[in-house]
């Protein structure tokens, strides 16, 4: 199948032979927080070096959704259905209400200001899980540079209490995450520091305690070859679906590489939607991309 590295029979079984790579969009900057708004029927995801949100439907193609986005990065829906985003501008992350408008949920650890928030999930129980490493700061084309408070980590918060809490400090620069479907695990991305040359390629996993509170573990879980993992989401089996210098890399829950869905340029994110959550939505880079599945994305409980 042209398009498409197999390197597993379930691999196979999850791609589609009459399904093809769809260009949805073109002429971005570099695409970052997809995420897949059902009872809006479109995808939402960030033109991050324009400072703006984007909208897709089928109906309508793209449209600039919000301009500003205050250089806003991942995104996702908490249980009432509200957007979640992190902000390199602001240092923060911020809930759009149902009514449009914006609170600001965290801006501050231990009272220094976070670094700039990258990616961001929501846990069946409500807590908010986002990473805050430091590449926001490093340029001005993806927020503007400004001098780091506190190191790079990955962080549990409550919006209902406002309890801010660091579950993992050892890393040089976390990137996207993701739960396994029944949050027992945690996959986070260490991409490294990127001034130096050689970014790190790891997906890293951790457990989940019980209560859900802390994290343990944190083993190198895969590595990604070509280019890294920047964000990727789990499917309803559990395997993980990553960014990659030459496409989307599927990895079943052991850490073996199932297969690729080859993509022209390096992926950013990526997202799954559409119909019974069976389309994966392709960050590539400048590109919206898109190719439906024979498999779905996780539920949460």
């Amino acid at each position: 199948m042209d398009g498409v590295d197999i390197r597993d029979q379930a691999f196979a079984n999850m791609v589609l032979g009459n399904a093809p790579l769809e260009q949805l969009g073109g002429g971005f900057r570099w695409i970052e927080g997809p995420v897949w708004m059902a009872d809006w029927n479109c995808l939402l995801f960030q033109d991050l070096p324009r400072d703006r949100t984007m909208r897709w439907s089928e109906a309508d193609g793209v449209s600039v959704w919000r301009a500003p986005s205050h250089f806003a990065n991942g995104q996702t829906r908490d249980r009432q259905g509200r957007l979640i985003a992190c902000s390199h501008r602001r240092r923060c992350l911020f809930r759009t209400e149902h009514d449009g408008d914006i609170t600001t949920l965290v801006t501050h650890h231990d009272g220094k200001r976070l670094n700039a928030p990258n990616d961001v999930v929501v846990k069946s129980d409500g807590s908010i899980w986002f990473t805050d490493p430091l590449y926001g700061l490093l340029t001005d084309y993806e927020g503007g540079i400004q001098t780091s408070e506190q190191p790079p980590a990955v962080y549990r918060l409550d919006p209902e209490t406002g309890d801010l809490r660091v579950v993992a400090g050892d890393f040089d620069g976390p990137n996207g995450l993701a739960f396994s479907p029944d949050e027992k695990r945690l996959y986070v991305a260490e991409t490294g520091d990127q001034s130096r040359p050689n970014p790190k390629q790891h997906l890293r996993v951790f457990d989940v305690s019980p209560d859900g509170l802390r994290l343990s573990g944190g083993d190198i879980f895969h590595k990604i070859a070509p280019g890294y993992a920047d964000g990727f989401r789990v499917d309803q089996n559990g395997n993980l679906w990553s960014s990659a210098g030459d496409g989307v890399h599927c990895i079943d829950p052991h850490g073996r590489l199932l297969g690729k869905i080859l993509v022209p340029h390096t992926v950013s994110n990526v997202t799954f939607g559409d119909r019974g959550m069976s389309r994966l939505f392709i960050g590539g880079a400048h590109t919206l991309y898109a190719i439906f599945l024979g498999t779905r994305g996780a539920q949460t409980p």
